[in-house]
C-alpha cells in the first residue's frame, strides 16, 4: 500500500514521522517537511513502517548526500539533513526524553554543542574482511561482474553476515581509505581467504585504522587468523615490508593473530612497526593508546564534552571529585588538574590499569583509582575509607545506572552531581529517580558523531536543601 504523507518530525533513533487521520508512520530516510509518496513495509497496531518511493516535494532542510554508500551503509544516515537541523533536532531528542519519557523538570536546557568537523571527525575506524559481499542497487543496475565473496568494508545493519566493500569513507582522514584499498588489493593478488564466521575458517578478519589528533599519528592493525597457508604468510610478508613502505604517514603497524569466534577485533599482538602505540591529549592530558584500547572516537569533540563536565562540577579547587565509570581516566585525570582529590571508580580491572598508566604518565598523584562494582559498592563498604565527595560524575553505559546504583547515589548525597550520558532516554529515567533529592538545573547536549541521530547529554544536578 501507498499513501502520500508529509514528513513533521525526528524522534527516536532518528526515524522520521509523519501522520495520516491520526495514525503514525515511520518513514525510513524522510526528512521534516519532505512530501513523499511512501510504501507501508510493516502495519502494527498503532503505527506503521515506510519507505520512500518518491519524493513529491523535497524539504528545504534536506541536502544531498556526500558518500556514495548513503541509503545501504548505516553509519551516517543523516547526511540527507542540513547538519544545523541535525543539532536542533538532536536537543529536541533530550528534550522530550526529559519532558515525555522520564517527565523530569530542568531549568535549562541548552543549544546543541555543534561538532567542528562534519566530517572526517572519528580517530578510529573498524573495517571487517566478509566472504558474502553486499551488493548496492548501483552495482547490481550496472550487471558487471563482481566477486561476491571478498568485501572489506563496513557490515550492513541488521545483516552481520554481510559487508558493503567500501572503496572511500568520509569518517576518518583521507589516507585511511587509501590504506583500506590498498590491503584489498593486495589480498585479492595474493588469493588469500576470509574468515566465515560460520564454518570459523579462514585467514583475514579485521583491519583497525586509528590516528592521533594531538601527535599525528596514525596505527594501523591487521586482524588474522593463525598462519596456515603460503599465501597467508605472503600477505603478511607484504603487510610488514611493502604496505609499510607504500605508506610513510604510518607511525606503528601491529599484526594481530586470534582464534577467537567473536567478530570483535582483537588479539595477540605483535608489532612490525614502530613502538606499537600512539598518543594523543585532550584538556593537557597525554594518553597512550594501545592496539584496542578504549578511547574517545572523536577527540576534538570529547574535550568539548569533557570541558562542559567540569564546568558543571564548579569550582573544585578545594573539593573531592567521585569519578564512577571512570573507563581509563580521561575525566578523571582532566578534574584532578583542577580538584584537591580524585576519585575513578570502575569494574573493568583492565581500564584501571591503563588510567593508572595514564596518571603515572602524566605525573598526576592526586588521584586514586579503584576497581569496584558501583552496585556493591556502599553495601560491601568499600569506599567506606575514601574522602566523601563533594560532586559525583557519572558517565555510565547507555543502559543507565542500575537501580541500586542510584539507591546508593541517594545513600552518599553528594551536594552536586554531573551526568555524562550517551542515551538521553536513560539518563532521564535515572534523573527521575534521583529527584527523591536532587533538581536538574542544566542539560547541555553535545554533538560527538555528526550525520547520525547519537547525542551525548551532560546535566547537572543539586542536592535538595535539607
Amino acid at each position: 500500500m501507498a499513501l502520500e504523507l508529509r514528513i513533521e518530525s525526528i524522534g527516536f533513533e532518528g526515524k522520521a514521522i509523519a501522520r495520516n487521520d491520526g495514525f503514525v508512520y515511520f518513514v525510513d530516510g524522510g526528512v521534516p517537511g519532505d512530501l513523499v509518496v511512501a510504501e507501508v513495509r510493516k502495519q502494527k497496531k498503532s503505527y506503521a513502517e515506510a519507505r520512500i518511493v518518491e519524493i513529491l516535494e523535497p524539504s528545504l532542510v534536506r541536502e544531498t548526500p556526500r558518500c556514495r554508500y548513503f541509503g545501504t551503509c548505516g553509519g551516517c544516515k543523516w547526511q540527507h539533513l542540513a547538519y544545523a537541523e541535525q543539532c536542533a533536532w538532536k536537543k529536541q531528542n533530550v528534550q522530550d526524553a526529559f519532558e515525555r519519557l522520564g517527565k523530569v523538570a530542568y531549568t535549562a536546557l541548552h543549544d546543541t554543542l555543534p561538532a567542528e568537523s562534519q566530517f572526517y571527525y572519528r580517530n578510529k575506524m573498524e573495517f571487517s574482511f566478509g566472504d558474502s559481499r553486499w551488493l548496492t542497487s548501483d552495482e547490481i543496475a550496472r550487471g558487471e561482474s563482481i566477486n561476491k565473496h571478498f568485501a572489506l568494508g563496513l557490515h550492513i545493519p541488521g545483516r552481520y553476515d554481510k559487508v558493503l566493500d567500501v572503496e572511500e569513507c568520509f569518517l576518518q582522514s583521507e589516507v585511511s581509505s587509501r590504506i583500506v584499498n590498498a590491503v584489498r588489493k593486495a589480498a585479492l593478488e595474493r588469493g588469500v581467504s576470509i574468515y566465515q564466521t560460520r564454518t570459523h575458517e579462514g585467514f583475514l578478519r579485521n583491519l583497525v585504522v586509528r590516528n592521533s589528533t594531538a601527535s599525528g599519528e596514525l596505527m594501523v592493525i591487521l586482524v588474522t587468523s593463525p598462519l596456515h597457508e603460503e599465501a597467508e604468510a605472503q600477505m603478511i610478508a607484504w603487510f610488514e615490508y611493502n604496505f609499510i613502505a607504500d605508506f610513510p604517514e604510518i607511525s606503528t603497524a601491529i599484526h594481530s593473530v586470534t582464534t577467537s569466534k567473536a567478530a570483535v577485533a582483537g588479539g595477540l599482538t605483535r608489532t612490525v612497526h614502530g613502538s606499537g602505540v600512539i598518543t594523543e591529549a585532550i584538556l593537557g592530558v597525554h594518553y597512550r593508546i594501545s592496539p584496542f584500547s578504549f578511547f574517545q572516537t572523536n577527540t576534538r569533540q570529547a574535550e568539548r564534552l569533557f570541558r562542559v563536565a567540569l564546568d558543571y562540577a564548579g569550582d573544585i579547587a578545594d573539593k573531592t571529585v567521585w569519578d564512577l565509570y571512570c573507563g581509563t581516566g580521561s575525566i578523571t585525570l582532566a578534574a584532578a588538574q583542577k580538584a584537591k582529590f580524585v576519585v575513578g571508580i570502575e569494574i573493568a580491572e583492565s581500564s584501571i590499569l591503563d588510567a593508572r598508566a595514564n596518571a603515572f604518565a602524566n605525573g598526576i598523584t592526586n588521584v586514586e583509582f579503584v576497581i569496584e562494582d558501583m552496585q556493591k559498592a556502599v553495601k560491601k563498604q568499600i569506599l567506606s575509607r575514601l574522602p566523601a565527595p563533594d560532586v559525583i560524575i557519572l558517565d555510565p553505559p547507555r543502559a543507565g545506572l542500575h537501580a541500586d546504583v542510584v539507591a546508593n547515589l541517594l545513600e552518599i548525597g553528594a551536594p552536586r552531581i554531573v551526568y555524562v550520558s550517551c542515551n538521553p532516554a536513560t539518563q532521564a529515567r535515572d534523573c527521575a529517580l534521583l529527584a527523591e533529592k536532587y533538581t536538574v538545573e542544566d542539560i547541555q547536549p553535545v554533538d560527538m558523531f555528526p550525520h547520525t541521530y547519537h547525542i551525548e547529554s551532560v546535566a547537572r544536578l543539586e542536592r535538595k536543601p535539607v
